[in-house]
Parts: structure tokens; sequence; C-alpha cells
């Protein structure tokens, strides 16, 4: 379990995370969504280690061989790296059903058949009334990745679409899933924030977010927390919470108000936090 001591310096801080704080934060907002059992699919940590992970060829035994030898040398220096603290993987919630994309609730900020999770005066929550799907339209499946950069040192969203049967969501079909702010946004932008890039791990073409400008952000939604005074910091696992909180709207989702049970003072994030993200 991580510890709650490790905390990040705001006075220094330029909105960035190493790949170990990365995974502290990853793996503890994984485990409060998951306790909270919402009835969404569950996140999860995949421990992935990058490289050539092809199957095994079936060309030959030598080849396959071969292939055994490459894996048992994997394990082998992806063991050293664990024992340094260097942990290569990624988040994983698949499966997700996003909200209904009819007319009617993009003129509706696109959260139609969500009840506003995020922070709000009232301390009802009810874990029934939330991503609601219409039954009269197809049932569009979302698996999200969120993968540290080592280039941007932010955590990045990857993601897929596709129809009950498998096939890939075509980007027409995507831009009527998103909220009406998001697909507006792209179209302003031509899908400059929202590109097609090889997976890290699974080298395979997936949607992502980019993430220029995700360290500003970052700080900005953390210069006004009152812990940082009174503790000398931001606790590292509020680093998640806060990161999603923002990339959440963009998909029409918002964060449940029980995540932030722990955090000292909530965000609110509104249809606007898609301009934060495109600093």
């Amino acid at each position: 379990m991580p510890s709650d001591k490790a905390l990040i310096n705001i006075s220094t801080w330029d909105g960035t995370i190493t790949s170990t704080d990365f995974y502290v934060a990853a793996v503890n907002f994984a485990e409060q969504w998951n306790n909270l059992d919402l009835g969404f699919p569950h996140w999860s940590w995949i421990n992935c280690p990058k490289g050539p992970l092809l199957a095994a060829s079936k060309v030959g035994l030598c080849a396959f061989a071969l292939y055994i030898c490459f894996r048992l040398v994997l394990y082998i220096i992806t063991t050293c790296i664990l024992q340094f603290g260097q942990v290569e993987g990624y988040l994983s919630l698949e499966n997700m059903i996003l909200p209904g994309s009819a007319e009617d609730d993009r003129n509706e900020c696109g959260l139609a058949g969500i009840e506003d999770l995020t922070c709000s005066n009232e301390d009802v929550f009810s874990d029934t009334a939330i991503l609601v799907q219409k039954h009269s339209q197809e049932r569009h499946h979302y698996d999200f990745h969120v993968v540290y950069s080592s280039s941007f040192r932010v955590p990045v969203l990857y993601f897929r679409a596709y129809c009950s049967d498998g096939e890939p969501l075509a980007k027409e079909d995507l831009e009527r899933d998103l909220p009406a702010y998001t697909a507006q946004e792209l179209a302003i932008s031509k899908w400059t924030f929202m590109t097609q890039e090889e997976h890290p791990y699974l080298n395979r073409p997936w949607y992502t977010l980019h993430p220029c400008g995700t360290g500003d952000w970052m700080k900005l939604l953390f210069s006004n927390e009152p812990s940082a005074v009174s503790q000398g910091g931001v606790a590292v696992e509020k680093y998640m919470i806060s990161w999603f909180s923002v990339v959440c709207p963009i998909f029409g989702l918002k964060i449940p108000l029980k995540l932030f049970v722990n955090v000292s003072s909530c965000i609110t994030v509104q249809p606007t936090s898609l301009k934060m993200f495109l600093m």
C-alpha cells in the first residue's frame, strides 16, 4: 500500500511526476475506484515491460525456443527493474459503455444519464444513476489505458472504441458518442489534441489525448490545494484523481464524489476544463 507520506512539494513542482510516483498514484486510484463497486468495469494495473512482446512464432521449433529464451531474459531484466522501483506497465479499464449519445443528450453537454458526482453542496451519493445507456442505441464499448510518458513525465490516456461485434468504431461514430463541447473542440482543433498513435505497449493504433500542457494544468489544479500549505505538499496518491477529474469530462464522465473523501478539497470540473486540457 502506498505511503500517505509521499508528498509533492508545490513550491518547486512543475506538474510532472516520476514513473514510480505514477505507479503509486495509479494503483491507489484503482484500489479506491474498485472498492466503491459502482457497477463499472474495474481499473487494474497491467505489468507489461516495453519491448517486442510478440506471440510465439509457429514457423518452427527453433524460433519457438529463441522466443522462450527471449522471454526468460526479459523476465529477469523486469525483475531487476522492479526491485529498483521502476515499474513498467499501464492502468487499464476495458469494456466501458459511455452515456447515450442522442442529439438531446448532446444538447445537454453530453452528461445525460450521469449523476453529477463531482464536488457539490449535497452529500447524497447514488450508485444507481450512473451511465444509463439508452436501449434504442447500439452499445459502443471503450477500452481506456493510462500510460506514463517518459518524454512528458505525465500520464497519457490511450483509448479505443468498438461495436458489440468487435468492429472498430468509425471516427464519425466516435464523435457522436462524445459530449457536444468535446466534439466542437475536435472540429475546431482538427483532431490535434486527440490523435491516433501506436500504443506503446500493444504496438497497435489507439486514439490518445496529447499530453502537451498536462504538467501545466496539473500544477494549476494543485496550486490552490489547502493541504499543500498545511502539510508542506500534496500527497502523490491524489495525483491520478485530480488528473481524471479533467480527463473524464472529455468523454462525458465524472469522478464519483466518494473518490474525493480522502482529498482535503475537491476540484470542481466544468465543461470548460477541456480548454484547460488544450492549453
